[in-house]
């Protein structure tokens, strides 16, 4: 039996605020003042993307600005908003997906509403499957040593859309939302990355959640982390291979790229609760572009002592089940942080009550533009902190003006719903 004895406190303090940290006490809270901003002159532009021979939507797609570090990302549903500055309409929009082919759409030619977007499979021809590696151990480890050259090596200053919500049975009780800015370092610094609140709106309703208040720790700091690449302790790193088995599992295409899948997983012998997914590989740079995966939590014990920070004596609670994405996008050779989505389900046993309750929560970081910024990191004032509640961070909740010019996820039909609920109450 293989136990990962290197694991210190602080490593995993990091995965707790990495994978979702609840604060479970008794408190209530309401709903406070609107925020507004305005911003430069854009147009907007909403529809769907799908598969143009299923008509399946594709969930996550990308869309960008040709040209531009201006990007944004469909919902679950695979709708999107997107805000393009008027000094951009008369290029095109790049939308991309893995194991697609990229299309490029004049802007101008764009709808405001009810775009239909229809991306075409990619297809491998055999003779390039001859490409496979040999030893998946192996392109793992290149992966990993080709880091600092695949990454920005200077600092990026970003602006982020970010949403978490939580729900319980299928009931939201509470929804969060903010526009951030990021201030990354390089891929090649071991300092931590830093996030700075522009503006924020957020609801909860805690009368549906009996005597348990289910709160979410970490917010865009946690997002940050998600970005393997930059913290790769975070998935592993090149000291934990020996605890996971790599093996290749397909071939796809991108962007016009070649991607090797990889599937890993922690060894049977590992009882410390590890990973398994699949990363996405270009094949010329070995940059990871893509990485899809979950923990492993049938150790429930072990599980919830890593997620769960307080929780009352009469629970016991424990996740049930756990799925992360990370994508990257790539400009001049160079990769970034892009997309991370985290979500996490719990479910609460209460002593002396017949029934359990199930609490089903979503964390997304979506980032929407970036330019090189200045070696100078936010005030330590300005910077929200690794236990930043952001529940208690922003305020109010507005009309549908309340965004200005921020581009921000679309949202999926059950949170459109619940934000005009939440809409009607505040009008009465």
């Amino acid at each position: 039996m293989k136990t990962v004895r290197f694991f210190t406190w602080g490593y995993l303090r990091t995965i707790q605020v990495v994978l979702f940290v609840f604060a479970l006490s008794f408190a209530s809270t309401g709903i406070s003042a609107e925020n507004e901003w305005q911003g430069e002159a854009v147009t907007q532009f909403k529809g769907t993307v799908y598969d143009s021979k299923t008509n399946e939507p594709l969930v996550f797609a990308t869309l960008a600005v040709e040209g531009t570090h201006i990007a944004t990302v469909c919902n679950a549903d695979g709708q999107f908003s997107f805000k393009i500055p008027n000094e951009y309409v008369g290029g095109n929009m790049l939308v991309s997906y893995i194991g697609y082919q990229k299309k490029s759409i004049p802007i101008k030619s764009l709808q405001p509403e009810d775009n239909v977007i229809k991306l075409d499979m990619t297809t491998v021809p055999l003779v390039e499957v001859s490409v496979f590696p040999s030893d998946p151990d192996l392109l793992i480890r290149a992966v990993m040593n080709r880091r600092d050259q695949n990454y920005m090596d200077v600092p990026i200053s970003k602006t982020a859309f970010y949403r978490e919500t939580i729900k319980k049975g299928w009931s939201y009780v509470s929804l969060t939302e903010a526009v951030v800015d990021i201030f990354k370092h390089p891929y090649n610094s071991s300092r931590n990355d830093q996030a700075k609140l522009i503006i924020g709106r957020k609801s909860t309703d805690y009368s549906k959640i009996d005597t348990l208040v289910f709160r979410l720790q970490g917010g865009p700091v946690s997002a940050l982390m998600l970005d393997i690449m930059k913290d790769p302790y975070t998935l592993f790193d090149q000291e934990m291979f020996e605890y996971y088995t790599f093996e290749m599992s397909n071939i796809t295409r991108v962007d016009d790229r070649m991607l090797y899948v990889l599937s890993f997983a922690q060894k049977p012998d590992v009882k410390t609760p590890l990973f398994f997914g699949k990363l996405y590989i270009d094949t010329e740079s070995l940059a990871i572009t893509s990485a899809a995966f979950n923990m492993n939590i049938s150790n429930r014990e072990e599980a919830a002592r890593m997620f769960i920070r307080r929780k009352p004596a009469s629970a016991r609670v424990y996740p049930t089940e756990t799925a992360y994405l990370v994508n990257y996008r790539e400009q001049d050779g160079k990769w970034y942080f892009g997309y991370a989505r985290a979500q996490v389900a719990f479910r609460v046993n209460w002593r002396r009550k017949l029934f359990n309750t199930n609490y089903y929560t979503t964390m997304e970081m979506a980032v929407t533009d970036w330019k090189i910024a200045e070696d100078r990191p936010y005030r330590l004032s300005d910077r929200l902190r690794m236990n930043v509640i952001m529940e208690d961070a922003v305020e109010g909740f507005a009309d549908d003006a309340f965004w200005g010019d921020y581009n921000v996820i679309e949202p999926e039909q059950p949170i459109e719903n619940a934000i005009r609920r939440i809409q009607r109450s505040l009008e009465n």
